[in-house]
């Protein structure tokens, strides 16, 4: 059973991965691997060394610390915060599609629709 930070750092990289528009192959030939294993460290089926963490973090314009945002230890058990926010969000599409879509919409309209997402999900 995969460790649940290898699972979270998994998921980080999809995340990163796919914000930026790259695909498992473009990464994997970016830190000369094969994409087969990009898939492995995405699924926390495997552990992600510090080295190729490394590589990834450059790869993908990030510092190493993105990989582990989000959990928070509690004795010897690290946890992900969830805030009200369902655990999988990173790996959920359509959450990803949003906000792909969001950053691309002018920055003066997504401020009036931030706004107004803010006010819908007050009244919710």
């Amino acid at each position: 059973m995969p460790h649940p930070v290898d699972v979270h750092v998994g998921k980080r990289i999809r995340h990163r991965r796919w914000l930026v528009g790259m695909t498992q192959q473009q990464l994997a030939e970016s830190v000369g691997i094969k994409f087969q294993q990009i898939q492995k460290y995405e699924t926390g089926a495997n552990r992600v060394s510090a080295s190729r963490l490394w590589d990834i973090a450059d790869s993908l314009e990030v510092e190493i610390s993105f990989f582990f945002e989000g959990l928070e230890h509690e004795g010897d058990s690290p946890r992900e915060k969830t805030d009200n926010v369902p655990t999988d969000i990173l790996g959920d599409k359509e959450a990803l599609d949003l906000v792909r879509s969001y950053y691309a919409i002018p920055e003066n309209q997504r401020r009036r629709l931030f706004d107004l997402a803010r006010v819908l999900s007050e009244v919710a």
